[in-house]
């Protein structure tokens, strides 16, 4: 059993125009629900999270969570970096892991967080991150827009899963906000890697391990393991009308 930090914070203007209103991501509505209601309901169907902790909006998250012990409430930061700090600062205990989860997947499910937790109990790593196989999200999903990485084992798009061991957070915060930030652009990531690594990227001979190497460098020694999820639904965050269009199609047909 762990505790999910659930970053709910952002402004993607696209979808606040959409709805009539500029508002964080956590309250763009699908059908009558808050986006990160759908994404609360998977964790606490999880057979694996005991306690849920929300950086994002809190008058309108108390509304909703207010009665409920098992869930947290913070103010986000400024950035997705802040607003994972703050909510890592609420922790009650200090899990072995914890699972942090973008407040913008509203198509996931708890089959889906138990199959990456389970995954992960088997190896040995810091942190722990899902790809998702381009023939997998096309297979459920065809025509959705993703960014994808080609790697020697595949074409792979990123999951907003992270599952952490609480003590490397302090020493990894700062770079992992860069990571961050380059998530959606592979090239530049590979550059901020090394130049040697973007060159094997453009070649496509970059694998997996090459990769898990080269982050580990830059993090002091840090591992992290990929993980390699059939669930396309931990990779469709919304960040744009298409995606929105794709979320209300599944959850409010």
């Amino acid at each position: 059993m762990t505790t999910a930090l659930v970053l709910a914070g952002g402004l993607k203007p696209e979808l606040g125009e959409k709805q009539g209103r500029l508002v964080e991501d956590a309250l763009i509505r699908i059908g009558n629900r808050y986006m990160v209601e759908y994404v609360v309901e998977a964790l606490q169907s999880s057979a694996y999270i005991k306690e849920i902790i929300i950086a994002g909006p809190p008058q309108e998250l108390k509304e909703i969570y207010g009665q409920s012990p098992a869930v947290k409430i913070i103010k986000n930061g400024v950035t997705t970096l802040q607003s994972f700090l703050q909510a890592f600062r609420l922790l009650s205990s200090e899990p072995q892991r914890i699972l942090v989860v973008t407040g913008d997947l509203p198509l996931l499910t708890a089959e889906a967080v138990n199959h990456f937790w389970q995954t992960c109990q088997g190896l040995e790593g810091d942190f722990f991150y899902p790809l998702i196989s381009r023939e997998v999200n096309e297979h459920k999903y065809p025509g959705v827009k993703r960014t994808y990485v080609y790697l020697k084992e595949g074409v792979f798009t990123g999951g907003n899963l992270l599952l952490v061991k609480p003590q490397i957070v302090e020493k990894c915060a700062q770079e992992a906000e860069e990571l961050i930030r380059l998530r959606k652009k592979p090239l530049a990531l590979a550059a901020h890697l090394g130049w040697r690594l973007l060159l094997v990227y453009l070649l496509r001979q970059l694998s997996l391990q090459e990769a898990e190497k080269e982050v580990s460098k830059l993090l002091s020694g840090v591992k992290g393991v990929a993980v390699i999820s059939p669930y396309p639904e931990i990779g469709i965050d919304v960040d744009k009308l298409s995606d929105l269009a794709l979320a209300e199609k599944e959850l409010c047909p």
